[in-house]
């Protein structure tokens, strides 16, 4: 799988990337901080968007407080793919995440998408996983649910793309670090938590955009 590659510094933070994906960088020169792509998925008034790195440890810290503010308020958590460069193994998993995301439960099967449980997985075992044990990680996860683990989970780029267009409407609304956490609703969006997230502002903002809605 081709990487992300770049000179960063700081927690959970990107500063600058080299010329091998300038590309990616030039729509955050030329279109910093449009949030225009950030919108509720269909169906919903108000959502939780998140810019996550799975390796992150700020994302893992966070992680409970996102998926009870989605409980608590019924909106839904959308992740979107923002692996940092010096992260040595976090592109891949989040390929991998990709390729579970592809997987349906089984018919009458409970619980959550097999692509959501392998991220919040990954969030739990995240001090146990290394690059070198990331595939053998992903076959337990995948053995403990019953489903395949090709040898190439991506032989045509189809994930990377999905991973590489999150990463770009990333760099279109100006993230940096990770995680940066919107409220957004139909015809709004708060100003992000960016690496740190307060419970009391994020349940507050997301009941002012659920009030605003009706």
């Amino acid at each position: 799988m081709k990487k992300l590659t770049a000179k960063s510094s700081g927690r959970c933070g990107l500063l600058l990337l080299p010329v091998l994906v300038a590309a990616l960088l030039l729509p955050l020169v030329l279109h910093a901080a449009d949030t225009s792509a950030l919108r509720p998925p269909k169906g919903a008034k108000v959502a939780i968007i998140a810019f996550e790195d799975l390796q992150c440890s700020d994302c893992a810290a966070a992680e409970p407080l996102l998926v009870e503010a989605s409980e608590k308020y019924h909106v839904p958590l959308v992740r979107m793919d923002f692996p940092l460069p010096k992260h040595d193994w976090s592109f891949d998993a989040h390929v991998l995440a990709r390729y579970f995301d592809t997987i349906n439960n089984k018919p009458g099967a409970k619980g959550l998408p097999l692509g959501e449980q392998f991220r919040r997985w990954v969030y739990a075992n995240q001090d146990s996983i290394k690059k070198e044990n990331l595939r053998g990680m992903a076959e337990r996860f995948a053995d403990q649910h019953n489903v395949p683990l090709p040898e190439n989970v991506d032989p045509v780029g189809r994930l990377e793309k999905l991973v590489r267009a999150d990463f770009e409407i990333a760099q279109r609304a100006g993230v940096i670090h990770t995680p940066t956490v919107f409220v957004v609703s139909l015809h709004r969006r708060g100003a992000p938590f960016i690496e740190v997230l307060d419970r009391e502002q994020l349940f507050s903002m997301i009941e002012e955009l659920q009030a605003a809605e009706k």
